[in-house]
This record gives structure tokens, sequence and C-alpha cells, in this order.
């Protein structure tokens, strides 16, 4: 709930195929107005989930959903899917939670979540999704989060907080403070970047200074998606008992923002 409307529903344990890598995630997510601006198991990627973290290897583990990205044999189908798994709520209030999971595979538990989502009202047009995750590793070996990019995908860089957007006849636009297009924007590092549709506009924003060092990966042409990068040119370990932290700031508002109304927004959302 925002501003006394409901704005997402929290999907907690959702009954998929185990190659989906199952995981709780946010679906439907709307504007105040109520117009739907994620996607759920759409055609073109089944996997994609509404709003959510997912990650396409964990030590080889995919918690991502669809294809493993081999190095030499490009995408494979394989038997190496993870699941989410939602263990309990620390916090649960209309309109935020701080929520507990395991992430297993192999009949293990591989990391530990702890996720905080808030959702807050800016104005009467524009509310912001505060999304926080942090991953502990709770075995006795470095587990390295890794990417297609990594296993030697060029410009796929994708896994950790991502954003499957509603998809429209006609592709978003996508830019900066300093850029505008999907290549120009893709695998930049910028502190906020706006996906704008048809009559919708979403602002995504780095929240600290870890996550603003993440490349953003961005498509619009083939489907609309944003997400952060955990592990763009090289492997992220985590440590025995280590723990990684991010945290997104999105912006969903009515209408089509522009630059300085994007910035304006996301300075207010964000606090600084």
């Amino acid at each position: 709930m925002c501003a006394g409307r409901p704005v997402g529903r929290y999907v907690v344990r959702p009954e998929l195929d185990p190659r989906l890598s199952p995981r709780p995630y946010l679906h439907p997510v709307t504007t105040l107005g109520g117009t739907a601006v994620t996607e759920l198991g759409p055609a073109d990627h089944k996997h994609h989930l509404g709003v959510g973290v997912a990650v396409p290897d964990v030590e080889g583990y995919n918690f991502w959903g669809g294809r493993t990205f081999v190095r030499g044999h490009g995408p494979t189908e394989l038997d190496n899917h993870g699941a989410q798994r939602h263990h309990a709520f620390q916090l649960s209030d209309p309109d935020g939670f701080v929520e507990e999971l395991r992430w297993v595979a192999g009949g293990c538990e591989l990391l530990r979540e702890r996720r905080t989502v808030a959702a807050t009202a800016l104005n009467d047009t524009a509310w912001a999704l505060d999304f926080t995750f942090s991953l502990t590793n709770t075995t006795e070996r470095v587990m390295s989060i890794g990417s297609p990019a990594t296993n030697g995908r060029p410009g796929a860089a994708y896994g950790g907080f991502f954003w499957r957007a509603h998809k429209e006849a006609v592709a978003p636009e996508v830019f900066t403070a300093h850029a505008e297009g999907e290549r120009a924007v893709h695998g930049s590092r910028a502190p906020w970047l706006a996906l704008v549709g048809r009559d919708w506009t979403l602002v995504f924003a780095g929240a600290t200074e870890e996550t603003r060092r993440d490349p953003w990966f961005v498509r619009t042409a083939e489907y609309p998606g944003v997400g952060s990068s955990l592990a763009h040119d090289a492997r992220l370990p985590v440590e025995p008992g280590g723990t990684a932290v991010r945290r997104v700031v999105t912006v969903v508002a009515d209408g089509r923002l522009d630059r300085d109304q994007a910035a304006a927004l996301v300075r207010k959302a964000v606090g600084a």
C-alpha cells in the first residue's frame, strides 16, 4: 500500500517449474493511477518474474531461470537451477516488509538473504519502491557470483536486482542525466536511469556508493527490463560469513517524465 492505494503484490511462495528458478517476486506493480509497470512470465522470457533478485551464476548454480550460458557452448539447458525460499518475515506492514530467505541448490543452502522492501509516496502521481538485499555466505567456502558476461558472453552482465517492465507496442525510451538510448546507457555507471513508457516512467537509482559502482543492465528493443550488474567485469566473491549488500530505489510515476523531473524525484526519494 502507498498513499492508501494498493501499488504492488508480493508473492512469497510461487508455484513454479524448477527450471524457472522459483523465487519470491513483486507483481503486479502499478503506478498510483493504476497502470501496470511489471510483467510476469512473458512469452519471450518465461523466467522474468516482475521485480526481485535473480542471479544466473552462484558457483555454477542458476538462480535466474532458463538456460545457462556455458563458455564455448552458449546458452545450454542444465539441471542446475536453484531456488530462493522464504524463511520468515521479521517485519510485515501494509507499506513494506523485512524478510529472510534461503538460497538453496544441490540440496544445500548457499546464501542467506535479508530483504527489505518499502513503499513511500512522493507526490500525487509518484511513489518510490525502496529495495535492499543482503546476501550472506553461510558455507565454509567462497561463494562467487558470476554472469553470462564473466562466462564469455559480452554485454550480458545481468544478475542482481531486476525489474521486468510491461511490454508495449512501442519500445520505451531510456536515458540517464548524460546519455540516451539503450546502446549508450547499457553498461554505464550512472547514479540514476529512467525508463519511459507510453504513460508511465520508472526511475532507478543506486542508493549506496557500492550499488552505484555496479553498471546498469538495460534492454528496451528486445524487451523492457532494467537491473544492476553484480558481476560485470569479473566474478564477485563472497567470503564465508561475508555479505554483499545492494540498495536500489525506484520511482514509479504516472506520465512521461523528462530529465529534470526524473532527477528531482530521485533526490526526493533517495534523500540526496
